[in-house]
Parts: structure tokens; sequence; C-alpha cells
């Protein structure tokens, strides 16, 4: 008997990056540095520059590539003649101390036509591709800047030209509808392949959504690329193990000093292989954030579900860590990670501790239907309706990464607690007995129309959403008559630091109530869930 030799799929990158055609479409998987498939996106940028191609190339990107903090992702192809549009859930993102990152200076510029589109969506028009059904129909970002009524995903002109999204009504019903785009490359990330291609992800933070990316590439016959740490023998990997199989898989590529997130190269409780002593948390930082944070954690409840997203909302854990609280309910976050302590910083997006990774279509599946119980969330403005923007700072864009999977999670939600501070850089004064405004803001948060809308107020009411508004002054309720302010702050004056501070726009409730003393307390604050 003669058997067949086993043919390796091992490549070096630049014989990867040459196999890119010009005018493809690309899909990358990644989450920040988080998976992000960094040195092959490197491999085509040199080869871009050395030979002027690939030229035109489409790019999808679920999740943000890289970051501006040492994984450049996208970055290495954002150049004039290589990259002409890009489809994205979310754009790297950081401070205004540092450089702008080149995409955004390609968008901004409008030398590139960029899109907006939620996280969840990219995810499902994957899989609709996959499968060749006709495109994306949705009920998610209706009212939003997703909708055409506003932007319809359109970050500047040139996207603006060519519209990717269109409403549509179906049984007396409106809708979303989101065309197919087929991808004819994708670029995922594992840590060890086989000689066959067969990926397992035993270092990875995360799944994200990969497995999801080759299909929809494999099944219009076009090229999949995998990066990865380490290539090991034919037969060695353990089935229930793989997570993407050698048959999806065309071209390895392997970077062994690949990070799992920007600043850690490898700790195995990111990837599930330990469990770390609960007591080797840090706690949240006290300060007038922490304050905040805990008001937004006596929304939980014990046995509950809960949805966790960036900025001050990401605290909340650490506050029931310090209750004693930890394992009182189950966090999920789009990356996929469930149950656990959500790590904070550059490590955001991944757990560790977690019960179970989740693959990220199947997390955004159960964010989109609403099946948890009650979603932790940040603002940057909100307007008269309620509206809420994180997503677009027209002086700043860069400072905000776009709407990630923020329009998925808040379509369905039962119910959504929003947290930040009432205003821009106003001085505090933060003791054990009060929290004081010593000095105003520069401006409000609270505005007449947010810049770009996010989250709708209106259609939140439409479906019955419960949503409060945290801040460090005041709890506020989206109600049919507008924002109420519930709750008050021991300290804050409520008539000139909430109703003439946000210009008459928060109104006080009849019966105002004064929010715990225990929230500014140094100590650990006793939580019942």
């Amino acid at each position: 008997m003669t058997f067949m030799p086993v043919m390796s799929k091992i490549v070096s990158m630049d014989e990867a990056a040459a196999r890119i055609q010009d005018g493809a479409v690309v899909t990358v998987s990644s989450s920040s540095g988080l998976g992000c498939p960094d040195r092959i996106l490197q491999a085509i940028g040199e080869r871009f520059d050395r030979e002027g191609h690939p030229r035109n190339l489409t790019t999808l990107h679920p999740i943000a590539a890289g970051d501006m903090y040492g994984i450049k992702g996208v970055d290495h192809i954002a150049k004039d003649g290589l990259l002409s549009t890009i489809i994205a859930g979310s754009y790297p993102s950081g401070p205004s101390s540092l450089p702008m990152p080149e995409i955004w200076r390609m968008l901004v510029e409008n030398r590139v036509a960029a899109y907006n589109v939620p996280s969840g969506i990219l995810f499902d028009m994957h899989r609709d591709v996959a499968a060749r059904r006709p495109g994306v129909l949705t009920k998610v970002g209706l009212d939003t800047f997703v909708d055409p009524i506003r932007e319809g995903c359109a970050m500047n002109d040139a996207a603006a030209e060519k519209p990717i999204v269109a409403r549509m009504d179906l049984a007396g019903e409106t809708w979303l509808h989101f065309p197919n785009i087929v991808p004819d490359v994708a670029i995922i990330r594992a840590t060890t392949a086989d000689e066959r291609g067969n990926l397992t992800y035993e270092h990875e933070g995360a799944y994200l959504g990969g497995l999801e990316q080759a299909i929809a590439v494999r099944n219009h016959g076009g090229l999949v690329i995998a990066q990865v740490k380490r290539v090991t023998a034919s037969g060695s990997l353990r089935p229930h193990d793989v997570r993407v199989p050698g048959h999806l898989v065309d071209l390895v590529v392997v970077d062994p000093h690949q990070r799992q997130t920007t600043e850690t190269d490898y700790d195995p409780a990111i990837s599930g292989e330990i469990m770390r002593p609960w007591s080797s948390f840090t706690l949240a930082e006290h300060g007038v954030e922490k304050v905040v944070a805990r008001r937004a954690a006596m929304e939980l409840k014990s046995g509950q579900a809960a949805n966790l997203g960036f900025g001050i909302s990401a605290m909340v854990p650490r506050v029931l860590l310090e209750a004693g609280q930890e394992q009182a309910v189950t966090w999920a976050i789009e990356q996929g990670a469930t149950g656990g302590m959500p790590l904070t910083g550059f490590a955001f997006g991944c757990a560790s501790n977690a019960d179970a990774f989740m693959p990220s279509p199947q997390q955004f599946t159960y964010f989109q239907g609403g099946g948890f119980d009650v979603s932790f969330l940040s603002f940057l403005e909100i307007d008269l309706e309620g509206n809420v923007n994180v997503s677009k700072l027209g002086k700043k864009p860069y400072l905000t990464a776009g709407c990630g999977g923020f329009v998925d999670i808040t379509a369905n939600a039962k119910k959504i607690v929003f947290s930040g501070l009432f205003e821009a850089g106003a001085e505090l004064e933060l003791t054990e007995e009060s929290l004081t405004v010593k000095t105003p803001g520069k401006f409000t948060k609270m505005v007449d129309t947010v810049e770009h809308v996010t989250f709708s107020g209106r259609r939140a009411r439409e479906l019955g959403q419960e949503v409060l508004y945290v801040t460090e002054r005041c709890v506020i309720e989206l109600t049919d008559t507008g924002l109420i302010a519930t709750e008050v702050m021991p300290g804050i004056d409520p008539s000139r630091d909430i109703v003439d501070a946000s210009k008459g726009r928060v109104r006080l409730a009849n019966n105002l109530a004064e929010m715990p003393k225990a929230l500014l307390g140094r100590g650990p604050m006793e939580l019942s869930l």
C-alpha cells in the first residue's frame, strides 16, 4: 500500500502576501491587539511598498485590527493605492497625546471609503455569505447612525457615495438590509497549526470569528491564510481542540513572537489554561469613577447574566470583587469570554477564570436577541431624546473606536445602564461624606442633539427597554417626557449642578432620592445582590 505524503501548507510571510490579488476583498480576524495577525498584515504592506501590489483592496474587520500602542494592524496596509475601502466594526483608538493612526488620517481626508458597521452585523454578513443567503436582514441599528435615514454606516463622503445598507419593508415591518459582500481572502490567527492546516487556539484569549470568516471565503473559492505561533506534525492535535479544520485553510504563516494582547506576550490565565486566585486581582482605584461604578453595580441581582463594555463600566466587576461578590453574576463580553473576571486596559476583551469561551458570532447572536439580563456601557454624549453617542467625536475622531458591538448589544437589551461623568473637565472634590463640584466643567455631556446616534432613545421607549444613565452627580432615567434625575449624590446641589449644568436638559424628579453615602467610602462597600 502506498501512502500519499502530507503536503505542508507552511509558507513564508512574503509568499502568502504574494498570493493576494489586486481588487481583492480581504476579511481579517482581530480584536485590537487580541488575536491580531499583525505580521502578515505587515508583509502585505511591505510588498506594496516594493511592488505597488496588491492594489485597491477592500477589507472587512468585524472588530478592529491593531491599536495605537504597538500592534499596528490595519495601519500596515493604510496606504494610498493599496486600500480603497474599509468596512469595520471598530478602529484603532487611543488618547489625543498619541499620533493619529494612518487609517484615521485616510478616513478624515477622504482617501478611503470608510464604514462603521456593528460587529455582530459584520459577523452575520459572513454567515449569510457563506450560506449564499441574500444578505443580512436585521432590526439592529434602526434609528441609529447605521440606518440610511441617518448616515447608513458611512464615516466619510467617499463612503456615503457607495451605500452598503438599505431600508426594506417586509410583512408590514421595517428592516435593514445589508447585501452580500463576498470576501476573496481571509486572514485569521491561531496558536498552533499542524501540517494539514488544522488550527488550535490554546494560547489565545478568544476565538473571535475566524471559523466563520474562513467558511465564508472557502465557500466562494477564496484563499484562507492563518498566522500561528508554532507548527506541529500532522495528526498530533486533539480533534476536540481544533477550532478551524485544515480543509478550510490554504496557507499557514508562522510568527513565533505573536502576542496574546498588546502588552501580554503570554499569560495562561488569559487563555484559560490556569485559574488565578481571586485575591490576585487588583481592586478598582478609589476615585470618582469608582463611585459611579459602585452605583451601577447596585443594578445587579445575583444569578444574572450581564454584558460589559469599555470605560467606567469595566470597573463594575472589580466593585463586585471588593464586595466579595465576584461570582454572583455571569459576565459576557463580545470577544466571547463568559464568566470569570473581565480584564481591563490593554487586555480588555479577555477574562481570567472564565467559564467558557464563546465564538464571537454566537455571542453576538445571544446579544442581538436580548438573552442577557442587563448591559453596562459607557457614554460620551446624551441628548434630549435619550440618544447616546459613543462612536464619533468630530474634533478628535480617533479617541473613539467606533461602535464595535454597542449597537448589537443595545438593540434588544432588557435593561441598559450607561455610565459616565456628567461634565468634561469639572473639578470635583470627593470625601467619605460628599461629592462636590468645585469648578464647573468645560462642557456638559448632556446636549440638545448628539453628534452620532449610537443608541436610539426613541426606539428604546418603543420597545419598553429600561434605561438608566449613572453619573457622579445623579442617576437619570429615560422617560416618555425626557431625562429625569431620580437620585442625587450627597454634596451635589441639584439645581446648580444638574439642572443648570445641563442647561435644563435634565429635570428633577418630584421624589428625588439621595444616593447612599456608602458609595463614597474608601473601604469596601457592602453590596447585597
